[in-house]
């Protein structure tokens, strides 16, 4: 079987998650090896406070999950992120903008959160997949390549649809090795997991990483 606990995001953003559950999360992550946990920015703190010693990194989410916040916002909620001992920052892009046409104003949206990082913490691109074409999927990922993000992501897993097999390909395909490519939404089992790295996935983000082990 191979080992897919390392490249796992393993996910609670769910508006009535409790600190209980966040507890909880964390000690499945440490158990199994996960790469991180991703949260939303209220759970950071406490997080990096129960992973002080254990490399399990803590992942945030920004502009989530609509992507609709401001460049100045979200650039603000990345700084404070950091601050409170984030490791990596998902963000959401401006989907509007970009099926729009305003291609400028999506990578500059993109670049404040990159800026705001400063290299302290991992930038990944949510593109939301399910709502755009193949055309802006790939014009989505060249826009976060060029604004030096370290990741394209195919979904929040609060739209229409997750990551597919098709998604993560053209992805992989649009990025090579310069990106990481991360396939969240609807992950839910060790079969399906194991498709998506094949696919191209260097990350899963899944709320279901302990079934997913457990294969």
């Amino acid at each position: 079987m191979i080992d897919v606990a390392g490249i796992i995001d393993h996910t609670a953003l769910k508006a009535d998650t409790s600190k209980e559950d966040i507890r909880v999360l964390c000690e499945e992550a440490k158990v199994n090896k996960f790469k991180a946990v991703c949260v939303n920015p209220t759970h950071v703190k406490y997080c990096s406070e129960l992973l002080e010693d254990s490399e399990v990194r803590v992942a945030t989410v920004i502009g989530f999950p609509l992507g609709a916040n401001t460049s100045q916002t979200k650039a603000f909620e990345t700084k404070d992120a950091i601050a409170m001992g984030a490791h990596e920052v998902d963000m959401v892009i401006n989907v509007g903008a970009l099926k729009d046409g305003k291609f400028d104003l999506v990578r500059s949206d993109i670049e404040a959160v990159v800026v705001a990082a400063d290299k302290k913490a991992l930038v990944k691109v949510i593109i939301e997949t399910a709502l755009l074409t193949d055309d802006e999927k790939k014009k989505a990922c060249q826009l976060a390549m060029e604004a030096g993000a370290d990741f394209v992501k195919t979904s929040t897993g609060f739209s229409t649809g997750g990551a597919t097999l098709e998604d993560v390909r053209l992805m992989r395909s649009v990025v090579g090795e310069k990106l990481g490519v991360k396939a969240s939404g609807g992950v839910k089992d060790y079969k399906t997991a194991l498709a998506m790295m094949e696919a191209g996935a260097s990350r899963i983000g899944t709320s279901s990483g302990v079934e997913i082990v457990k294969g």
